[in-house]
């Protein structure tokens, strides 16, 4: 049958009905087409950019700490280096100037900076300036100490063995030699021996340097006072102590005494500084020699004057008493030194010490 033609409302009813195809078509061919876009561009949310780290480097401006001139640029120092490092390049730079003859400074007249010190503790920017100052001849510690105490020992066996171009051949072989003469070589002997050993195997050197001229004038007033000591108390003509074998005696056991109680403060203090442990004053043990630290601060320069003031008595010379008695100005300047440095590391520990003598110094 032929269908009658559809009424207004029914042409309304699939003019709505068809535009809603329409539109439904039109929202899924539009959400295709965003789809697309999406899967052609990437990732939503981009991934993270790895960040790389870059390496800050300073450079080193060294100045002549005389004339302010510009001596050289030392460049691309890391931060995690030390001024031994800018020594070891600046060396390159200039090979006359070997790194331990090398001072720097901060300011032109302040403090030498160790060689331990970070590069990047001393800079406020990237350019860093240092003031150059030549500090002549070097030479190590080792070796100072070797040359300052060989010196004495072999001085002083030249003169005990009576040399003819010394003293007179025919006086020396009719003169007896006083038992102390033989002592007091041994002692003096004894203690530069000590010396040398504790140098090679005890004291630990931190690879320091000390001018040459340094080691000219503790080798000079060593060697010197040695020569003196030795012509006296080798002499043909020298006369034993005043009290016989009783003041002999009593001082040589002091002496043995003191060099005992030098040895074991000097392993101490080495011991706490292989250690590490530098939080605390060295304390006594249950060696006798060590309870010296309860009173002083610097026992070892104790130890070492009583050496020598029992070497005066037991010798009875006057070049020994005048040696002696420089040796505690000197110790004590240098005991006084070390007891600052001590009251601001350990202050509870060593406020109520002496530093070498105590109540005296």
């Amino acid at each position: 049958r032929r269908q009658k033609p559809s009424t207004p409302e029914h042409k309304k009813d699939l003019a709505a009905h068809g535009g809603a195809l329409s539109m439904s078509h039109n929202d899924t061919r539009s959400f295709f087409n965003f789809s697309q876009l999406v899967l052609s561009a990437g990732h939503l949310k981009s991934p993270p950019v790895l960040k790389h780290s870059k390496i800050t480097y300073f450079e080193v401006e060294i100045l002549d700490g005389q004339s302010k001139k510009q001596i050289c640029i030392v460049d691309k120092v890391p931060p995690s280096s030390t001024l031994l490092d800018v020594k070891h390049k600046f060396h390159k730079a200039c090979p006359q100037w070997y790194p331990s003859r090398v001072g720097l400074q901060l300011e032109r007249n302040g403090p030498y900076l160790k060689d331990s010190v970070n590069i990047q503790s001393l800079a406020v920017s990237s350019i860093i300036t240092l003031y150059f100052t030549d500090l002549g001849q070097q030479v190590g510690w080792t070796t100072f100490f070797l040359t300052e105490y060989t010196g004495p020992l072999l001085i002083y066996l030249l003169f005990y063995i009576r040399l003819s171009t010394i003293y007179d051949q025919v006086e020396s072989t009719k003169n007896f030699r006083h038992p102390v003469v033989h002592l007091a070589c041994f002692c003096h002997c004894l203690h530069y021996i000590r010396h040398l050993l504790e140098t090679l195997f005890v004291h630990k050197f931190s690879g320091g340097h000390t001018p040459l001229k340094n080691m000219i004038k503790g080798c000079a007033f060593y060697w010197g006072f040695t020569s003196w000591i030795a012509y006296y108390i080798n002499h043909p003509r020298y006369t034993p102590p005043s009290f016989g074998h009783r003041q002999v005696c009593f001082a040589a056991l002091a002496f043995l005494m003191c060099e005992a109680g030098n040895h074991f403060i000097n392993v101490a203090l080495a011991h706490q500084n292989h250690s590490g442990s530098k939080a605390c004053f060295p304390s006594p043990t249950y060696n006798p020699f060590t309870w010296l630290f309860l009173l002083v601060s610097c026992p070892n320069y104790t130890y070492e004057i009583g050496s020598w003031i029992s070497f005066t008595v037991m010798t009875q010379t006057l070049p020994v008493g005048i040696f002696a008695f420089l040796m505690v100005i000197q110790m004590s300047l240098w005991a006084q030194k070390k007891h600052k440095l001590y009251l601001k590391r350990f202050y509870p520990e060593v406020r109520r010490k002496a530093a070498m003598i105590p109540i005296i110094f």
